[in-house]
């Protein structure tokens, strides 16, 4: 029997495929501006430790939905409700993870299916400041130049800390033969379609992985999950921002795995 994961690989596939290195993360939302405190209330901060986070999307009361190379341990509090980091917060609920389920077809080289269930241990109480954010029911592909959102708790400059709050940045989707041309990511990894490029041309208005597993948020619909991006270049025209596609196939797992877990 064929490996189903085999066939996950994009139409984009060519021979440089194979030379691939992966490229690491960078971490911050740039360019952007810090939102009304709750204003975002499906966002979840993931917290290992002081050092290691991540962002999330509440899907269901006891599931978050991030991405496969988030961090997840027996240390990891899933965070709801909150706007900064580093304060206490009335309505603030921290859960702890019962069970974590990356795509099983996750490739860490070339950063397919790059998304990650995680169960949650009690299920949230949903109030003003804590709410679920649906799925999509549309998959079609993003045109070129589509304002996307994207928030975060990442640096807001390459060396700097990350942000104590809730900061969301603005980004146009780029043409994927853009964003694998020799002057960005040049098939280095391939930027396939099951991916969006989503950024600035003139650089300034991006996000990576401090806010990895943050919802990409196109037209009001939940359209993308915070992958990767050019290491220690976040912001820069080369490396916009590239953010997993929740095609038809990831939403129907996604489903799929939530009803086993009933």
């Amino acid at each position: 029997m064929r490996n189903p994961c085999l066939f996950l690989v994009s139409s984009l596939f060519i021979p440089t495929f194979f030379l691939l290195i992966p490229q690491g993360f960078c971490g911050q939302i740039i360019g952007g501006h810090e939102v009304t405190p709750h204003s975002r209330p499906y966002m979840v901060l993931i917290k290992t430790d002081k050092k290691k986070i991540c962002g999330g999307a509440l899907i269901e009361k006891n599931w978050v939905l991030t991405a496969a190379h988030c961090t997840i341990n027996n240390k990891t509090q899933i965070i709801l409700g909150a706007h900064a980091q580093n304060k206490s917060e009335p309505g603030r609920q921290i859960i702890n993870v019962r069970k974590k389920i990356p795509y099983p077809c996750y490739d860490q080289s070339t950063h397919e299916g790059d998304l990650q269930l995680l169960q949650l241990n009690q299920k949230a109480t949903i109030n003003k400041n804590v709410r679920l954010i649906h799925l999509p029911r549309t998959w079609n592909d993003l045109k070129p130049n589509t304002k996307c959102r994207v928030a975060g708790w990442g640096r807001t400059q390459n060396k700097s800390p990350m942000s104590n709050t809730l900061r969301e940045v603005t980004v146009l989707v780029i043409d994927r033969k853009v964003c694998n041309d020799p002057k960005h990511y040049n098939y280095n990894p391939v930027i396939g379609l099951n991916m969006f490029c989503a950024g600035n041309l003139k650089g300034g208005n991006d996000s990576c992985n401090g806010d990895s597993g943050s919802p990409l948020i196109c037209d009001n619909i939940f359209r993308g999950i915070t992958s990767f991006g050019l290491k220690g270049k976040c912001g820069t025209p080369q490396g916009p921002g590239i953010y997993t596609r929740l095609s038809k196939k990831y939403t129907d797992w996604i489903i799929t795995t939530m009803r086993g877990f009933v």
